[in-house]
């Protein structure tokens, strides 16, 4: 029996299990496992709607075993933390019980052995080592995160009414020197006179910070229309720090300025060309000088591989991605692929595939055929990258991008209902490509239906 391990439930990882369990689940030659530290997945790139609380993850998530069942894989629960390439087998990390399942570990440390392993592990958020930014930032690489976050953000609008509904106490206040500002309660953010109450900084001007500051904005409204005594746009300031001279960098100029423009609209600031020195619980300080104050700061400034990866005794590039080759194998091991965020693949004369979902999808759907010819003894492809373009969703507000390539035959900027149509397909075709096109439909009715029942914000 030949033992194929894919590594990492991600958007291409779970495609690729699914397909390959399709494929040759039924039969008694091929056994294939998932292993991924969580118990369920969801669409990462739909985690700027979690934390804004426009997204319900109970709706979108889908459990690992019920995928198993249904596409004839298996699925084992754990973290990789190690690898014998010898021995061909990759150490699992013991898996701790809840606080109210008992003490001890639910599953100890074990390993799993493997004729094929597939890395798929995506990525986890770069810090830099700027101060302060682990310890005092919320970053949204996990469900888990993006769910703290909107529990903060609706802690912090709360506390924002609360403190400007309540009267404060009368306090002797010192007759200020003249030239002079008095300082003090009276010029508290809490306080009123027109300074916002909630100040949400995000740090890098992406497709995750730019999405998430627009779906910040639309909650912020809806939280007006749900009692929520807070002016939209005037109490809760959203601010974005870009160290370049513009926002979503990786994408053609025309884009990020009708992007930009769009978020000018919606009294998002936007300070380009700044990084940031330091974070604090409180405040953001950039290497200009400026001090931002931040009820809440998120960082989504870069990307590198898990560090699990430099262990492993593989060839990594300094952002720990592991070199593949052509084929998408390890340029180390034959017997290891990798793709995806954790994979760094060339992409002739443009650099490296970018680490995008639809680059996950395309390299997933190339790892069915490419395992197959190995299965059959077969010499393997080669992987060429398409771009077909990149859209940036501003949530009910608009959608920008630029289709590419195989689409149109060129390149295309679109904009409006169009491109937002365009953007919610990306989503549907990942679903059609998990549970087929029929179910796809009934789950976007399903939805559509859902959401007609429940508060457009998630509160609690």
């Amino acid at each position: 029996m030949h033992r194929i391990v894919v590594v990492g439930g991600g958007a291409g990882g779970l495609e690729l299990v699914t397909r390959l369990g399709d494929k040759y689940g039924r039969g008694k030659d091929v056994q294939i496992t998932l292993v991924d530290r969580s118990l369920s997945h969801i669409w990462k790139p739909l985690l700027h709607e979690v934390a804004a609380g426009v997204m319900d993850t109970a709706t979108h998530q889908l459990s690992y075993v019920a995928q198993a069942n249904w596409h004839h894989f298996e699925f084992a629960t754990g973290e990789m933390i190690g690898l014998d390439r010898a021995a061909k087998t990759i150490r699992l990390a013991a898996v701790p019980a809840a606080a109210d399942e008992g003490e001890g570990d639910l599953l100890p440390e074990r390993t799993l052995p493997y004729d094929t392993l597939v890395l798929a592990i995506g990525s986890t958020t770069n810090f830099f080592g700027v101060r302060g930014a682990q310890e005092n930032t919320i970053a949204l690489d996990t469900v888990e995160q993006a769910e703290r976050f909107r529990r903060r953000l609706m802690a912090a609008c709360v506390r924002a009414q609360n403190a400007a509904e309540t009267p404060e106490p009368a306090a002797a206040v010192a007759p200020a020197a003249a030239g002079t500002q008095p300082t003090g309660a009276l010029l508290s953010p809490a306080a009123g006179h027109g300074r916002p109450k909630v100040n949400l900084v995000i740090v890098g001007a992406g497709a995750t910070g730019v999405e998430l500051s627009a779906e910040l904005r639309n909650t912020a409204e809806v939280l007006r229309s749900y009692g929520l005594k807070l002016d939209p746009r005037k109490d809760v300031r959203i601010t974005i720090i870009e160290s370049s001279p513009r926002i979503l960098k990786a994408l053609p100029e025309r884009v990020s300025g009708a992007v930009a423009g769009l978020l000018t609209k919606l009294d998002v600031d936007i300070l380009c060309g700044d990084s940031v020195a330091e974070v604090r619980p409180n405040e953001v300080t950039t290497t200009s000088g400026k001090v931002l104050p931040a009820d809440i700061t998120v960082w989504s400034a870069g990307i590198t591989a898990p560090p699990v990866l430099g262990t492993l005794g593989l060839a990594v590039n300094r952002l720990n991605q592991i070199e593949v080759l052509p084929t998408l194998q390890s340029k180390t091991d034959p017997d290891i692929f990798a793709f995806g965020d954790c994979a760094s693949c060339e992409w002739p004369e443009h650099g490296f595939v970018p680490p995008r979902a639809q680059a996950a999808h395309q390299q997933a759907s190339f790892l069915v055929k490419a395992i197959d010819a190995r299965l059959k003894g077969r010499s393997l492809p080669t992987f060429t990258y398409r771009d077909f373009g990149s859209l940036v969703s501003l949530g009910k507000f608009s959608a920008v991008g630029n289709l590419m390539g195989g689409l149109i035959g060129g390149s295309m900027f679109i904009e409006g209902l169009f491109a937002r149509v365009m953007y919610t397909s990306l989503y549907r075709m990942h679903v059609a490509a998990l549970h087929g096109v029929w179910r796809m439909m009934l789950d976007t009715v399903a939805n559509r239906l859902r959401r007609s029942t429940v508060p457009r914000v998630k509160l609690h």
